[in-house]
């Protein structure tokens, strides 16, 4: 069988309970810059923190994307301010 990231994020969400499209290549775009900008181990815990601010502010794309907007300027910001 071949799955994809996709059929893997559609199982996921059913598992969970989770009706929302996310903005999966924000969401990774997210990670990557976390992964070589902050520390690898911080990606994945990261995007959990994304989700759960979302979820404070109620769910859905937006309060999704505006987390991940927020979260990715500041891991930039800790990226540029590495003197490695």
């Amino acid at each position: 069988m071949d799955r994809t990231l996709d059929d893997w994020i559609a199982e996921v969400s059913a598992e969970l309970g989770i009706d929302l499209d996310v903005d999966v290549p924000g969401l990774l775009d997210l990670a990557r810059v976390v992964a070589h900008g902050v520390a690898r181990p911080a990606a994945p815990l990261t995007a959990f923190l994304v989700g759960y601010a979302a979820a404070q502010q109620g769910g859905g794309p937006a309060a999704v994307a505006a987390a991940n907007a927020r979260t990715t300027v500041l891991a930039e910001r800790w990226a540029a301010a590495d003197p490695a």
